[in-house]
């Protein structure tokens, strides 16, 4: 009776081999055409808001400010305190929303053209290509022993690669300490230790995301890569090869019909996978590490241009449009449909919301306590004296002057303050409060109102109510 044999070690690395596939160094190949020009206008676009805004004064402060110290928010004219938390929120719903509904349309046009490691990886990728060269010098460069050209270059571009590291991680760590107080203790060599963790960590993950990791972020890290297929639909928008055109591939002659010799138009030279930041060929199928930039459909535009053949063998498409032979209206007449519809309405639901609450925000907020210790006490002249805290808040860079009132009872008055008070722009203020009543009133809890009211031709008056206790 024989006895079954245990895994051997090449079982092992078998599935080692499939569990944890080998990283293979990309030489992404650049390219030109349309897609490429809007990906670098949108690193132009964001990253000039990114490092710009920070710098930008509004009334002598920083124009955009997440003061974690103060627990204020600062954005232009608008300041935002931990009681406004529910605009975050809704902010954060309405970007969740906009995702969806760019993703049901077009797929991953976010990851392609704004996402953060694809507009990183595109400024390091055009910086080795300036210092190392094209990819064929890139990679001779790379299998050629160290010498002191390959020295000097592989240290020109990681100098380069950290100097833009750590600008970043100093401009991001500047949207919550005061830039330029942040510039004046870089001179100074007086960073706080939060500060410095924090430049040389998002530093660490720009260099390590943009200039090494690269693809394995989109591929492997990022979660949007795994659950965007439930956001596509057959109707979804998508860098797409037209096999029924390309096949069978292989070479043919400039101006030769490939039909005549029983091939597509494509030549299969392979300069769509070369051209891929993530490295897949997208005569493959939809993948899920596609990222939807673009790239491809340049590289091929120009090969069909080469070859006399119409454009569009890899192009946006959907896989309705694909499978049906749309033209581009019919394929854009498909892009209405429910999903689609449903993410634009929600979206427009919670941007109405959003601009409205801002709207109806009052820049004054007022918190009224009863002061505990005290719940009534007879005061002279005939009267019954409740004692509040009331908390003043101006969300606004105007100071103001605040008056106070009462109301819900017969007589009811304000003994303290007699005068209004002085309340500084951007400021919270904690003050007694002292209501009376006559000491003739009925024993009971009854509810009032205090109404606070600025100065000023055009007041703000916000009310609140409280009880008063009459023993």
């Amino acid at each position: 009776m024989s006895t079954p044999e245990g895994p051997s070690s090449n079982d092992f690395q078998a599935t080692e081999e499939i569990l944890y596939e080998a990283r293979k160094k990309i030489y992404a190949r650049s390219v030109d055409g349309y897609f490429a020009k809007m990906r670098w206008a949108m690193v132009w676009f964001t990253q000039i808001i990114f490092y710009g805004l920070p710098w930008l004064r509004w009334d002598g402060r920083q124009a955009v400010l997440l003061d974690l110290t103060t627990r204020k928010f600062y954005f232009f004219g608008l300041i935002l305190w931990p009681q406004d938390v529910i605009f975050l929120a809704l902010l954060l719903i309405i970007s969740a929303y906009g995702l969806f509904l760019f993703t049901a349309i077009a797929g991953r046009l976010f990851c392609g053209y704004a996402c953060p490691q694809t507009v990183y990886s595109e400024i390091f990728m055009w910086i080795e290509s300036k210092v190392e060269g094209d990819r064929l010098a890139r990679i001779r460069l790379d299998n050629q022993p160290m010498n002191a050209r390959k020295f000097a270059r592989k240290s020109l571009k990681q100098a380069i690669w950290i100097a833009v590291a750590l600008w970043t991680g100093f401009t991001f760590v500047g949207y919550f300490t005061a830039i330029h107080d942040l510039a004046g203790a870089v001179v100074t060599l007086s960073l706080s230790g939060w500060e410095t963790f924090w430049i040389l960590f998002y530093g660490f993950a720009t260099y390590g995301n943009a200039g090494f990791m690269r693809e394995q972020v989109c591929k492997y890290m990022c979660p949007y890569a795994r659950f965007q297929s439930v956001m596509f639909d057959r109707d979804t928008l998508i860098v797409s090869y037209d096999e029924t055109r390309g096949e069978p591939r292989g070479k043919h002659k400039r101006g030769v019909d490939p039909r005549s010799q029983g091939k597509g138009d494509c030549i299969d030279c392979s300069i769509c996978v070369q051209v891929c930041p993530t490295g897949i060929d997208i005569r493959d199928g939809l993948q899920y590490m596609c990222i939807g930039c673009g790239a491809c459909a340049d590289a091929c535009d120009q090969v069909m241009d080469k070859m006399g053949t119409p454009r569009g063998l890899i192009r946006y498409s959907s896989e309705n449009a694909m499978e049906n032979g749309w033209t581009k209206s019919q394929q854009w007449g498909h892009l209405v449909r429910p999903r689609v519809i449903i993410y634009s309405l929600i979206l427009l639901v919670m941007v109405g919301i959003f601009v409205g609450g801002l709207a109806m925000r009052k820049p004054l907020k007022v918190n009224v306590m009863r002061d505990r210790r005290v719940l009534a006490r007879e005061v002279g002249e005939g009267f019954l004296e409740n004692v509040y805290q009331v908390q003043l808040m101006n969300a606004s860079d105007t100071p103001r002057r605040i008056s106070f009132s009462a109301s819900g009872l017969p007589g009811l008055r304000i003994e303290r303050p007699t005068e209004p008070v002085a309340l500084a722009a951007s400021t919270n203020l904690l003050r007694s409060l002292e209501v009376e009543a006559p000491d003739d009133t009925k024993s009971g809890i009854y509810k009032i109102r205090i109404e606070a009211r600025t100065d000023g031709v055009q007041p703000i008056v916000v009310d609140t109510t409280t009880t008063f206790i009459v023993p």
